[in-house]
This record gives structure tokens, C-alpha cells and sequence, in this order.
């Protein structure tokens, strides 16, 4: 079962893609908006990363260019959300992917399959 760690700050999200998430056949592990997400995509080993860009305090362009300095985590696909176009900047730091919200269930399915 493919796994995805999810990062997002809005808890009415958090709770739709889950259970989309679930129902389409992936395990999902939502991450506190403080976690440290480097440490939890070490720990997890999550098949995708589903990552807002704004993450409470967090930047999530700085987390993907922190994930992506670490060797180990290399093959981990990063998508990225907003509600701003920053695809350009998202790719740029390492994200393979990013969706603009509010994006269709079947958009994310499609970049997570």
C-alpha cells in the first residue's frame, strides 16, 4: 500500500484527503503544522510527500530544499500545494510536482498514481 505524508496546515483538508486518500487505497500520516517534516519523511519513508507551501510557520520551499539536500531522501516525490502560483519556485527548490488549490480529487489521484 503506497504511503503518503501529508503537510498541511488547514484541518478541514487534513481531514478530506484523508479520507480520500484512504478510500482510493493509500496510507496516510498527517503531520503536526510544527513537525519537523525532514525528520518525519526520514522516519516514515512515505512513497509521496503532499506539502502545502504555507505551513503554519514553516516555509514549505525551505523544507523541500532541506529534504532534497539529504542524499537518502532523494527518491521521495514532493508535491507541492498553494493557493498562489508558485509552481515555477516549487520545482525550482526540488518539488516534482504542484498542484494549485483548490485542485480536484482527480488531479492529486493523477499525480500520486
Amino acid at each position: 500500500m503506497p504511503k503518503i505524508l501529508l503537510a498541511e496546515d488547514d484541518h478541514t483538508m487534513v481531514s478530506l484527503l484523508k479520507t480520500l486518500l484512504k478510500m482510493e487505497g493509500f496510507e496516510v500520516v498527517a503531520l503536526d503544522v510544527n513537525a519537523d517534516v525532514p525528520a518525519a519523511v526520514q522516519k516514515e519513508n512515505p512513497d509521496a510527500l503532499l506539502m502545502d507551501v504555507h505551513l503554519g510557520k514553516q516555509s514549505g520551499m525551505d523544507i523541500v530544499k532541506a529534504i532534497r539536500e539529504i542524499p537518502a531522501l532523494a527518491k521521495v516525490r514532493i508535491v507541492m500545494t498553494s493557493g498562489l502560483n508558485v509552481k515555477e519556485e516549487c520545482l525550482q527548490r526540488g518539488a516534482n510536482f504542484f498542484l494549485m488549490k483548490p485542485f480536484m480529487p482527480d488531479d492529486l489521484l493523477k499525480v500520486l498514481k
